[in-house]
Parts: structure tokens; C-alpha cells; sequence
């Protein structure tokens, strides 16, 4: 595939209103932020969408396949593109919330979905990366789905570890950068001990990236972690 965008939102449960209740105000600007993100990366002209998100294995799905909120309290199936018997309850909570983004721009691109093992070496996510791009198949903009540290505060899903700011701020720098080589860098140890759902599809966007050759320029425009998690949003477009 032919990689002319990417951007790179959260995957928080809580970013969907009929989940959040009487709490949806607080990421009232998270979720413009996303929604920006997202019209950006439709203006670029892919020809498809491609989300990326992490899961328990690596796969592949099928356009047909879907998620769900259930276990969120939301009993509603969020559908990756067409609807077909073949299709199956399949995505993981990262490509489940990406499909929602997705759904609420309004396209009506073709789209498709791969999670990415949590546990996935930054070796293996640079060549899953890598394989994803192939200039004899149409033009494909990324959408990646990941968290940050989940430790920034007592009340943090992973309590208070030191160590998070300075991570998620190296983060925050590689997606404002559109530097590769810095998300290769990241830690799996460190990034698994601070809840970093997100560092495996960082990686995978950046292996895409450098193998789609060219030079990149990356704008953040969000950072901030609500709740103790950090949350990132940002495009990566052609320089």
C-alpha cells in the first residue's frame, strides 16, 4: 500500500458520549481533537483507510468484522466498514474506538483493520510495518490507536510511577517530530511496566513510515492525560 498520511488518536472507552454519561464534557476537547485528526487524514486522498491498533495477537480482519462496547456498558456492535454475514465479533477495544472515529467522519472509504501484538518486539512491529506497504496497491492513510503511560497519578489506572512523564513526553516529542527512530526506541519493558497500550502500533507506524521512504513532518495536537492515562493525538503527513 501506498502510504500518503497517518494520524494517531487514543482508544479510551470513556471518548464515547453514551459511555462517559454526565463525564462526556471532560473530553469534550479530546474528542475534537481526534475528530480533526481524522478529517485531516481523509484530506490527504487515500483511497482507503487502514487502522492499526494494539490486541492480545497479531491479525488481520476482515471489512466485515466488528466490535463491541458491551463489556463498557454500551450493547451496541460498532462496525469496522460493510455489514455481511461473513463478518464476526472480532476487533479489539483499540480498532473498536478507531472504527467509531471512523464512523463518526462520516466516510465512506473502504477500510481495514490489523492489531498488533502488546508484547510484540520493536523488530517485529518495524517489519509488520514494513509489510504493509506496497506501491501496487491504492494510496492508504493510517489511523493508529494507542494510549500512553497509564501511571501518571495516585488515582492513575497504574498508580504513580516517576518514570511516566519523562516517557510520555519522549513520546509526545517522536509524534511532534515524526521521528521514527525515537518510537523504534521505545522501551517494550518499560512501556509494558507503565501500561503503555500504545507503544507496539507507535512502532508499527514508524517501521510504514520509513519503509514508504521520504521525508515526514508530524504535528501534535493533543497531549494531556485526563484520568492518569495519557493520550496523544497527532498527523504525520508528506514534508
Amino acid at each position: 500500500m501506498s502510504l500518503v498520511a497517518a494520524a494517531v488518536c487514543p482508544h479510551p472507552p470513556l471518548i464515547v458520549p453514551e459511555l462517559a454519561g454526565a463525564a462526556a464534557p471532560e473530553l469534550d476537547d479530546l474528542r475534537a481533537a481526534a475528530d480533526a485528526a481524522v478529517a485531516r487524514l481523509l484530506a490527504a486522498g487515500p483511497e482507503a483507510i487502514l487502522l492499526v491498533g494494539g490486541g492480545p495477537e497479531t491479525v488481520r480482519f476482515n471489512a466485515a468484522d466488528w466490535g463491541s462496547l458491551r463489556g463498557f456498558g454500551l450493547d451496541r456492535p460498532v462496525r469496522l466498514w460493510k455489514i455481511s454475514c461473513s463478518g464476526g465479533e472480532r476487533l479489539p477495544l483499540s480498532l473498536t474506538v478507531g472504527a467509531w472515529l471512523l464512523n463518526r467522519s462520516g466516510t465512506e472509504l473502504p477500510r481495514l483493520a490489523r492489531s498488533v501484538a502488546h508484547d510484540a518486539t520493536p523488530a517485529e512491529c518495524a517489519e509488520f510495518g514494513a509489510s504493509l506497504i506496497d506501491d501496487d496497491d491504492p494510496r492508504v492513510a493510517l489511523l493508529v490507536l494507542g494510549d500512553g503511560s497509564a501511571c501518571r497519578g495516585v488515582k492513575a489506572p497504574g498508580y504513580d510511577d516517576p518514570r511516566a512523564e519523562a516517557y510520555d513526553e519522549g513520546v509526545a516529542a517522536a509524534l511532534a517530530g515524526a521521528d521514527a527512530d525515537a518510537l523504534l526506541g521505545l522501551d517494550p519493558g518499560l512501556s509494558a511496566e507503565l501500561r503503555a497500550a500504545g507503544r507496539a502500533p507507535w512502532q508499527v507506524l514508524a517501521g510504514a513510515a520509513r519503509a514508504a521512504g521520504g521525508d515526514w513532518r508530524g504535528e501534535l495536537s493533543y497531549h494531556r492525560a485526563p484520568y492518569g492515562v495519557a493520550y496523544f493525538v497527532a498527523n504525520w503527513e508528506r514534508a
